[in-house]
């Protein structure tokens, strides 16, 4: 009995201790990321290629969802709000939900699904194929050369994603709202142009996506360049990225709500 309970006691303690070692080495490798990315910034040409894999070829989903989740708010916000007797501040309601919460938080957890796994998979595949130690016997940092343009290539498409998922969805907003229900065209959109604040509510979404962009692609080129060479370690890595990206990005989203809207 005594046996079994230190055993336990020792594989709980093994457990934590390995979770903060690699807590330990995730942190070191985003610094290392950092001191490297000038190979990155100088030669824009292999993070342009990235960003039209991790950007661009996510475009589909982030604009179909973004549609798909306006015309949703509209349905259910008119709902509610007919109750009220407010159905003409329809706008209001669909452009600061998407722009505040929806946009950023739906459009990161789209995009750590669709790109963050791919990223991962991809640089898993390079480790497993030995690319990356090919890459070391030439002189070539695959920090630099390999994680680095696919980090920053993550951290510049996501703001621009979450742009175009609340502006597609702000029309389909406009599309159930207005054409489909009935709303007055003219309260919809003035209603919603004196009730969104810039600073308050269109900076702070930009800044929530940035810091998103930033978590999902670290997440992401932390996973493929840490994986076992095997292809169970590859699938393992690429599972861990979305499931731990998703729950950091809702973490985050909390963190930043918190510090952004205390005041109002």
């Amino acid at each position: 009995m005594l046996d079994s309970i230190l055993g336990s006691i020792r594989g709980l303690g093994r457990r934590v201790t390995d979770r903060i070692w690699r807590l330990g080495f995730a942190s070191r490798f985003f610094i290392a990321i950092f001191l490297h990315s000038g190979t990155a910034l100088r030669r824009f040409s292999l993070t342009i290629r990235e960003i039209y894999f991790t950007g661009v070829l996510s475009l589909i989903i982030i604009l179909v969802s973004g549609l798909f989740v306006g015309m949703v708010l509209g349905l259910q916000g008119y709902d509610t709000l007919q109750r009220y007797g407010s159905s003409e501040a329809l706008g209001i309601l669909v452009a600061l939900s998407l722009v505040r919460e929806l946009g950023p938080v739906v459009a990161a957890l789209l995009f750590a699904s669709r790109a963050g796994s791919a990223i991962t998979a991809e640089i898993g595949l390079m480790k497993a194929t030995e690319q990356l130690s090919a890459m070391e016997m030439m002189a070539v940092n695959p920090i630099a050369r390999v994680v680095a343009p696919r980090f920053w290539a993550g951290v510049i498409s996501m703001p621009l994603l979450a742009a175009l998922f609340s502006a597609l969805g702000v029309f389909g907003g406009y599309l159930v709202g207005v054409q489909l229900i009935g709303v007055d065209e003219g309260s919809f959109w003035s209603q919603m142009q004196a009730s969104v604040d810039f600073r308050q509510d269109i900076v702070n979404g930009v800044i929530k996506s940035f810091v998103f962009g930033v978590i999902v692609s670290w997440i992401a080129v932390f996973e493929g360049y840490d994986a076992d060479p095997t292809a169970e370690g590859v699938s393992g890595a690429t599972t861990r990225t979305v499931v731990t990206s998703s729950l950091a990005i809702l973490a985050a989203d909390f963190v930043l709500t918190a510090f952004m809207f205390r005041g109002i």
